[in-house]
């Protein structure tokens, strides 16, 4: 007993205080047994799982504490929730095994035909089920999202799941801290997403590789909780095993606000624990990184990786200039893949496609930003401009606050919820040299279709995009209204 307590005794970072909050057993220097408040599935690396539990005749645990949803596969045209229907064949029987599963071991499933269907890590945080100070895991890499709670969430792969809904616990590596401060308030026309493609171009995409980072300063505490999400969702783009930012008023008063079955006294309670959620003020993080809002403009990426990315009003980098041969070889790929060239401008570049929406940016706020830059204005001619609501909720809301009718009336297409054109594994796909304007996380090459050609970039400056049919600076096209 007095070891435990002593071990406690020297400060300790928030992502220290969650692990520990969690460890049921330390196994070496660095592993420890996890335990898991919460496990969230998909249709995509949940079904070798099951069938490993069944040959074994095992039982999931805890069925309460896992949370299912179909969400990468989907169509998302627009028909109704209830005549959604996957038409391709593998998919619809991964939705159907998922269903199955669900049903065998009593997990809770937002299936193809619910109407609060929508992309896990968008109705997770809506449902009021992410909370301070839990541990919270996902076969997804954007798990990491949860952060902007002060949970601790992450990714897992494949071959982990069986042994979480066995166990409710996983065997986990423990990873390095780091602080990355931000302060100062974001310029006029500068979004979150701006931020943190800044902060990745300038870390880089291995840049907090093996680290959990916690985001503080100034310009974090400003942010509204939704805006901190897309903050934690893009972290694991340089990289990181886990992202947090200290949970606050900001952060109770959404939960307060999405967790309908926490009495008033239950919330009290727990309250009192979560304002013990942060970092002690004396301790030291591995690694340190200090920015500052007032440097924040429109970003956009150039190549096929997240911090491959400039100033709206940049030019595309020279291999030729870069620091090293393997760095120089990088730039020229990206760029042949592209059809870019050294030396241009992205401002004025034609685009194909627009797609708003993800677990990045398909939240309500990034559709009220989208539709004050669209309200009044019509899509280019040349363009195919969709929106993609993170979820059934989502898309209710924004019929109900007139931002769909904005859109249908601009000529985007308004969808039904899902992961969508974020990654090619439905039919929202780009064709081959489709050139896409994109509020999504990653740009890989193909990532959005083979051969297609992401330029990632903010929902303001992706609807500016789909209304001038080229990339544009959202900041010169004020909102306005007709």
């Amino acid at each position: 007993m007095h070891k435990h307590i002593y071990k406690h005794i020297s400060p300790r970072t928030l992502y220290k205080k969650l692990v520990d909050s969690h460890t049921v057993a330390q196994l070496d220097e660095q592993h420890v047994l996890l335990y898991a408040d919460l496990h969230i599935m998909n249709e995509y690396t949940s079904p070798q799982a099951f069938s490993s539990l069944r040959q074994k005749n095992r039982s999931v645990l805890r069925p309460q504490q896992q949370l299912a949803v179909v969400s990468h596969i989907i169509p998302t045209h627009p028909v109704s929730a209830a005549q959604r229907v996957i038409i391709d064949p593998p998919s619809a029987l991964q939705a159907s095994n998922l269903k199955r599963n669900c049903s065998d071991f009593g997990i809770k499933l937002f299936d193809t035909n619910h109407e609060q269907q929508g992309i896990e890590h968008i109705i997770a945080p809506e449902h009021g089920w992410i909370r301070p100070g839990m541990v919270v895991l996902c076969g997804d890499s954007h798990t990491t999202t949860y952060g902007a709670l002060g949970a601790l969430g992450f990714g897992v792969g494949t071959s982990e799941v069986e042994h979480i809904l066995a166990t409710q616990t996983l065997v986990y590596r423990l990873a390095q801290d780091m602080r990355i401060r931000v302060d100062g308030a974001l310029p006029a026309g500068a979004s979150v997403k701006d931020l943190i493609l800044l902060i990745i171009a300038r870390i880089g995409a291995q840049g907090a590789r093996g680290y959990a980072v916690e985001f503080s300063g100034s310009t974090i505490a400003a942010l509204s909780a939704e805006a901190r999400m897309t903050m934690c969702n893009m972290a694991v783009e340089a990289g990181a095993r886990a992202a947090l930012i200290r949970p606050d008023q900001t952060t109770f008063a959404y939960i307060r606000d999405k967790a309908a079955d926490l009495a008033e006294q239950e919330f009290m309670q727990a309250l009192a624990d979560w304002e013990k959620l942060y970092s002690d003020e004396a301790v030291m993080f591995d690694i340190e990184h200090v920015f500052l809002a007032a440097e924040v403009v429109p970003f956009v990426t150039w190549g096929t990786s997240p911090d491959q990315a400039i100033a709206v009003n940049g030019l595309i980098p020279d291999p030729a200039q870069a620091g090293d041969e393997q760095a120089s070889a990088a730039i020229s790929q990206a760029l042949k893949y592209m059809g870019l060239a050294a030396g241009e401008a992205l401002l004025g570049l034609p685009v194909d496609r627009v797609f708003i929406g993800s677990c990045t940016n398909g939240r309500i706020e990034d559709l009220r930003a989208a539709a004050a830059i669209v309200s009044g204005r019509h899509v280019a001619p040349t363009v195919r401009a969709m929106v993609v609501p993170g979820s059934g909720q989502v898309r209710r809301q924004a019929e109900q606050e007139g931002l769909a009718k904005i859109f249908i009336d601009a000529g985007f297409e308004w969808r039904q919820p899902g992961c969508s054109m974020c990654l090619a594994m439905n039919d929202d796909v780009l064709a081959p040299g489709e050139r896409c304007a994109s509020t999504t996380n990653r740009n890989f090459e193909g990532r959005q279709g083979r051969g297609g050609r992401t330029h990632l970039m903010s929902p303001a400056m992706a609807a500016a995009a789909a209304i001038s049919g080229c990339i544009s600076d959202a900041r010169v096209l004020e909102p306005h209204h007709a």
